[in-house]
């Protein structure tokens, strides 16, 4: 029987294939009640199985040279999750004081703590909770002896580009493996588009539809499926017609990916001779060589948060300027532009903080970003002295992020004087004349960009803000997901003002958020006066693509009178002839 599973498209791209389930083992384990004499045991038979985990995931990570860059990262989590009292500790003291089983001890924890993970606000930390379940369902299979990855190993019975993974969830140690394999794709139940699954599909290129809610209960191994990863859509059992016009589509986007690599070497300017330079959006150093295989000019945003986000304390000095230098030396003299951390109250510095402690009001207007960096100048001095320290090894730019005021930029520049003060009393070699830039996400500082202009060397549009602030639309609210519109008249009029005011007086700006990377607002981007894409690698080509094919001069007036229309409708239909 055909039927169609719908959920989140995380990665483009179709897939045709048989289903090959991925075992998991149940989290629903028995409660059993143990003899007095026997506890120690069950607790030594806890920390035996914590045990083997961890060596696992040791072992893993000796053994990621071909994985994709963020793997590590995630083993990371896994690891400090599994080193944690939490689930270390807290079991062992359930075992003794209840007399129970083991397993069903950790699970009784982990349930206590994905209900804390459940109350963040922030999409990253609430997803958070599926590396929990994961760690706990590997130390759970441990306990009750079932094999790790047996479904992998008869994967390679089958030819393996034909097969598409179904899983409940998969963990770091799963995908892991994928680097001896070569899947079709891969489905999951659960995630979300901030999730590790999503940005390993992603980097990895394989076409993804997560969040389907009970796909491994419903497709049997075997079956056939078309994922549409542009889509979120699966189909089960497609019958021949459906099977057909989905083989044309996928021959199609081939075919299309064939012909786009072909632009990687081509000089990156419109029909008329205008320069349009494309950067890469990276989150960690593993990004640098993607970047370059999809032919970044350089870096325009660099999201240094990444770097305390994967680990959970604060990097140090040495640390940091190691991971900097190796993005400024991997990316061989093209620029870099280095964000300060843009954490939050709901990325606490303190990870033992109570879960409580943690959920603020609504922290996306609290003290995040450069509030938080002035607010605690330690940290920030160590932050500016290490991507000081690598501005020495090439072009380095720093960004200062969800800039409001003009006193913030004030105090910032006062803290990057006090730090190359420190370092040139230590003889400590950087860039002198560093390029300092903001951050334009408030719809403030956009209309009051002069101030900004007056101080720094160059502006970037973070339009996934900007945009969020601008509709007062939380853009991880399923709910109002919807109303979340680039093309609401209101922020093309902020994101006009802003590239019309710094043209007037020489500062360069670019974009850097979602809209930059959609090949759909090219033109209109250009249109409007901008020269400086940064995005997802992965998006590079497409939007060169369509800058080669645009004529500014005969866009610019078109896009002019777009900016006078105000009705949603009438503003998409004249994108679509802009695109036509």
């Amino acid at each position: 029987m055909s039927f169609t599973l719908h959920g989140l498209g995380v990665s483009g791209g179709i897939a045709i294939g048989r289903a090959m389930l991925m075992s998991h083992a149940t989290l629903e384990v028995s409660h059993l009640t143990i003899a007095p004499r026997m506890v120690d045991k069950e607790i030594e038979r806890f920390d035996a199985a914590v045990k083997a985990v961890k060596e696992e995931l040791i072992l893993m990570k000796e053994n990621t040279e071909h994985a994709p860059a963020e793997l590590n990262a995630f083993i990371d989590i896994h690891t400090m999750f599994l080193e944690d009292p939490e689930l270390a500790e807290k079991p062992r003291e359930i075992i003794r004081e209840r007399r129970c089983n083991a397993e069903w001890a950790l699970v009784q924890q982990m349930e206590h703590l994905v209900e804390q993970f459940e109350q963040f606000d922030d999409a990253y930390l609430r997803e958070r909770k599926f590396d929990v379940v994961q760690v706990v369902e590997r130390v759970v299979k441990e306990l009750l002896g079932h094999p790790g990855r047996a479904a992998l190993k008869n994967a390679k019975k089958s030819k393996e580009e034909s097969l598409i993974v179904v899983a409940h969830d998969l963990s770091p140690a799963d995908t892991i493996a994928f680097k001896e394999h070569r899947f079709a794709s891969f489905i999951t139940d659960v995630g979300g588009a901030t999730s590790h699954t999503a940005i390993l599909a992603r980097g990895m290129a394989i076409p993804a539809v997560l969040g389907l809610e009970n796909a491994r209960g419903l497709i049997r191994d075997g079956e056939l499926l078309i994922v549409d990863g542009m889509r979120g859509v699966v189909i089960v059992n497609p019958d021949q017609r459906i099977l057909d016009e989905y083989q044309l589509r996928k021959e199609k986007i081939e075919l299309e990916k064939s012909k786009l690599k072909h632009l990687k070497t081509a000089k990156s300017e419109t029909i008329d001779g205008i320069e349009v330079q494309l950067f890469a959006n990276i989150e960690l150093p593993g990004d640098v060589p993607t970047a370059l295989e999809c032919g970044a000019e350089g870096v325009g945003l660099f999201r240094t948060e990444f770097l305390f986000l994967d680990r959970g304390d604060m990097p140090d000095e040495q640390e940091q300027y190691e991971a900097y230098k190796k993005v400024v030396k991997g990316m061989a003299g093209r620029p870099v532009t280095i964000r300060t951390f843009d954490l939050g109250a709901d990325k606490d510095l303190n990870p033992q903080a109570s879960a409580g402690d943690r959920v603020k009001t609504n922290p996306a207007l609290g003290r995040r970003a450069i509030r938080l960096s002035l607010a605690e100048p330690k940290m920030f001095h160590t932050q500016l002295r290490a991507i000081l320290r690598a501005s020495k090894h090439g072009p380095v730019k720093l960004l200062i992020p969800m800039l409001a005021h003009a006193h913030e930029i004030d105090l910032t520049l006062a803290a990057i004087e006090q730090a190359k003060s420190s370092l040139r009393g230590e003889k400590v070699a950087f860039d002198e004349n560093i390029a300092v830039g903001g951050m334009i996400e408030i719809p403030a500082a956009a209309l009051a960009v002069g101030l900004f202009l007056r101080r720094l060397d160059f502006l970037s549009i973070g339009t996934n803000d900007l945009i969020q602030y601008t509709l007062a639309i939380d853009r991880a609210d399923e709910q109002v997901a919807a109303l979340y519109d680039p093309l609401h008249p209101a922020v093309l009029m902020l994101i006009a003002h802003t590239l019309a005011s710094a043209e007037k007086v020489g500062v360069p700006v670019s974009v850097c958020g979602e809209m930059a990377g959609d090949p759909a607002l090219t033109r209109l981007l250009l249109g409007m006066g901008l020269r400086i894409f940064s995005m997802h690698p992965a998006q590079i080509l497409k939007v060169k693509q369509k800058v080669l094919k645009s004529d500014i001069a005969e866009l610019a007036p078109t896009v002019r009178k777009m900016l006078r229309l105000d009705e949603p409708g009438k503003l998409r239909e004249a994108l679509e002839k802009l695109n036509g």
